[in-house]
């Protein structure tokens, strides 16, 4: 039985630009190859380095193009965050940050999210408190793991507490382009007057993952120190993977990838829904309007720590249980990731989950 997996966050190959990625290659080679065959600096590949800018309406100064986001994650809670800082995380969050931040040694304070994002109102509770984060970590758009997007409203409101309390958001935003559904709403980093957003994002979720390309947007000073930082650890990133990068996205490529994966997933994500609702249908979800994921609930007698081990060995489909995401809690949720699933094995890995779920809950009954 071949295994169906909705466990990782990745792109199906027929979703890769391969063709249009040798193209830019062998662009990149041709217009600059002592440029991106030498070391670079560690704010990465400068030609990428200004088309980022400008995509986000910036100084190049603001900008530093990393190893893909999750570095630039690092390099940022590195620079930020020392032992007993507090931080504030969505609840669920990405299951790296958690793990992150606590080896960091952080103060983790997670904050209920909603079907339109965080829940401002208990955030204002936490900081009403006394409780002082040094840094909010907001997954705004098709969050990961639970799929939602948080509202212009809430945006607005983020910004405005972050002002007033003097703590950084950390906008991390890789799922941005993939929407299918519903208007773009404004990133956070748009609206900061203050300088308390530092934003990230990569081109793992519209271009590919073995590129490893991601970058952070802030204000100067704290990109100059992650910089710093960065030089120490590895004097520069990849310059052949930016300058592929850079030539992708300077030729408008970019533009095509993003409508052919958001085409996709869209349609992967209908079938998805359609197919929790057939098969599982005392599941609840909130279906999303972009990005590769999606939150399911399921009912209380469900225990998701054994389903995720039986349904991957008995049944032949892999999914993630939901305490991966949370410090505590999460033991009746999965998370089901479509974006590597192809478009006609999607219903059948929703039956191979079903199949298991039934087959829990006999063996605990």
């Amino acid at each position: 039985m071949q295994l169906i997996s909705f466990a990782r966050g990745a792109p199906s190959l027929d979703i890769i630009d391969v063709e249009g990625l040798k193209a830019a290659a062998a662009r990149a080679f041709d217009a600059d190859p002592a440029g991106i065959t030498a070391y670079g600096t560690s704010v990465g590949y400068l030609p990428l380095r200004a088309w980022i800018a400008a995509k986000h309406g910036v100084d190049a100064e603001q900008v530093i193009v990393t190893n893909g986001s999750l570095q630039a994650d690092a390099l940022l809670f590195e620079h930020l965050v020392k032992p007993g800082d507090a931080v504030v995380v969505e609840k669920p969050t990405y299951d790296r940050t958690l793990l992150n931040l606590r080896n960091l040694g952080a103060e983790v304070h997670p904050v209920t999210l909603q079907a339109d994002g965080l829940d401002v109102d208990e955030l204002r509770a936490l900081l009403e408190s006394g409780v002082r984060p040094k840094l909010a970590h907001i997954i705004p758009n098709f969050q990961n793991p639970a799929g939602v997007t948080l509202s212009a409203a809430k945006r607005q409101a983020l910004v405005a507490l972050a002002t007033e309390y003097g703590f950084t958001i950390f906008e991390d935003d890789p799922y941005a382009d993939i929407r299918w559904r519903g208007e773009k709403l404004p990133t956070m980093l748009s609206q900061d007057t203050a300088g308390v957003v530092v934003h990230a994002s990569s081109f793992t979720k519209t271009i590919a993952p073995g590129l490893r390309v991601g970058y952070l947007v802030g204000p100067q000073p704290t990109i100059a120190a992650i910089a710093k930082r960065a030089t120490n650890l590895y004097i520069s990133p990849s310059m052949v993977a930016e300058a592929i990068t850079h030539q992708f996205c300077a030729s408008g490529d970019i533009g095509r990838s993003i409508a052919k994966v958001s085409a996709t997933l869209g349609e992967r994500a209908r079938l998805l829904a359609e197919g929790l609702r057939k098969h599982i249908p005392d599941a609840t979800f909130v279906e999303p309007d972009g990005g590769y994921f999606l939150w399911v609930e399921l009912p209380d007698d469900v225990d998701t720590t054994e389903l995720e081990k039986v349904a991957a060995r008995d049944f032949g489909v892999a999914v993630v249980k939901g305490s991966d995401f949370l410090l505590d809690g999460g033991r009746h949720s999965v998370r089901l990731a479509f974006s590597a699933v192809l478009t006609d094995q999607v219903d059948e890995g929703i039956q191979r989950l079903a199949t298991a779920i039934e087959a829990v809950r006999k063996a605990s009954h």
